[in-house]
């Protein structure tokens, strides 16, 4: 493997690490710490332009190139590919008139946010802010305006990409269906891409906060929860979170953001304000730019254990199931409310989401002993509750595969795509469509 590297940097501009330099350690790490991730290489691409060189340099010497801005995602099984980062690949451009954006590979989520709010739009941003717009859309997405647009990768237009070859191109629905499909949320085995364009949507008023009560509570607030999203339009979106963070007692909160006005807005919240006195209240009117404020998940790596579900209902039996236990050892238990949009056909390889909740678990393998403890407790609850056994291939984890995100057809046309786009397995994925 030394010997097949051994000219890689005389063939990008971009910094290249390998293993004793300075740096290579730091460069090579995931953004879940928890997750080894041993590699032979990392280039750092300066443009598009290196990327396609890397690309020509690996296939000449059989090796395999993985792509990852941030290391959301990562799984550590990356078989000693090279492990490509596109974090200085972050160019913008809005046109505000046909409400569209164009993003470099490694332009974050809160860049393009804060971009689009001053025109009164907005892309399709989830919980966190720093991580990168394609690899969310790669992977389908999750956002907190799903409900009103659907998945993230529905509003993608177009990928630059560096094909098998090395060759920089374009790919759209007219260009090339198949691969164009397989891109909108069936993951980054198939081609590495540049920068992507997407729509942007509407976003002239925006409410939203999160609302902290004490886990005492939290039977009413659950039931509040669920009266609520029985009937909520597609602008309004909630997420239910059960927390016990380190060193503070068990809560239970609702997070909420709603595209429309504060007063309709207040009008569809009204049910938690005849819940008991909360611990803090954090509703308010704010721009899609603050987003990221809601949940205020961490903005740098840390070790983390998830695991994802998707609900069939949350009746009287699963709503008893989440508070009966302690939270601990998770730090989180979260319901995202589905429907909507995310109901609807969509032209991508997962589909259309006909669960109405989305079930994820979070825990800090602190230790061995943690760690099994978080793992127990995550299989624990999923087994208790009604899963459908489908993920959002954004929620896979370490030790599942594409098989558990996608239907049987689906996956035969994503391997089926992969097989005549990469035959020669240049492009690995954290989740491979043929593993």
């Amino acid at each position: 493997m030394i010997d097949k590297l051994s000219d890689l940097r005389t063939q990008v501009r971009g910094r290249v690490l390998l293993p004793g330099d300075d740096g290579f350690d730091q460069a090579r790490r995931p953004w879940n710490l928890a997750v080894e991730q041993s590699v032979p290489a990392v280039v750092e691409a300066a443009d598009a332009a290196d990327v396609a060189a890397l690309v020509r340099f690996a296939r000449a010497r059989g090796l395999t190139v993985s792509a990852q801005p941030n290391g959301h995602g990562a799984t550590g099984d990356l078989d000693g590919a090279i492990l490509l980062r596109t974090r200085r690949l972050d160019s913008l451009e809005i046109d505000p008139e046909a409400r569209r954006a164009r993003v470099g590979a490694g332009l974050s989520s809160g860049r393009l946010q804060a971009a689009a709010a001053p025109y009164g739009l907005t892309g399709l941003p989830g919980s966190s802010p720093v991580v990168s717009v394609t690899g969310v859309a790669l992977g389908g997405g999750l956002s907190w305006f799903g409900r009103a647009h659907g998945w993230v990768a529905d509003s993608v237009t177009a990928f630059d990409i560096v094909d098998a070859e090395g060759r920089e191109r374009r790919v759209t629905a007219g260009a090339d269906p198949d691969l164009f499909w397989a891109m909108r949320g069936g993951g980054g085995d198939f081609a590495l891409v540049t920068a992507a364009e997407l729509s942007l949507h509407r976003a002239p008023d925006l409410y939203g906060g999160r609302i902290l009560w004490r886990i005492e509570h939290g039977e009413a607030v659950l039931e509040a929860y669920r009266q609520i999203t029985a009937t909520a339009p597609d602008e309004l979106t909630l997420w239910l979170d059960l927390l016990h963070f380190p060193g503070s007692d068990p809560m239970i909160a609702v997070d909420a953001a709603h595209l429309g006005a504060a007063a309709e807005a207040r009008a569809l919240l009204s049910p938690l304000d005849r819940l008991p006195r909360p611990l803090a209240d954090g509703r308010r009117t704010m721009t899609v730019a603050e987003l990221g404020t809601i949940t205020a998940e961490p903005t740098d790596p840390g070790a983390g254990s998830s695991r994802g579900e998707l609900l069939t209902g949350l009746d009287d039996a699963a709503a008893k199931t989440l508070l009966a236990g302690p939270i601990a050892p998770l730090m989180s238990v979260q319901l995202r409310h589905l429907g909507g949009a995310f109901a609807r056909p969509s032209d991508s390889p997962h589909g259309p989401l006909t669960e109405p909740y989305a079930l994820y678990l979070f825990g800090v393998p602190a230790d061995p002993a943690t760690a099994g403890a978080v793992t127990a407790r995550q299989r624990e609850l999923s087994g208790a509750l009604p899963v459908s056994g489908r993920k959002p291939f954004t929620f896979l984890c370490p030790g599942e595969t594409a098989a558990d995100a996608f239907a049987p057809a689906a996956l035969d046309r994503l391997r089926d795509v992969k097989r005549r786009h990469d035959p020669h397995g240049t492009f690995r994925s954290n989740f491979p469509v043929l593993g």
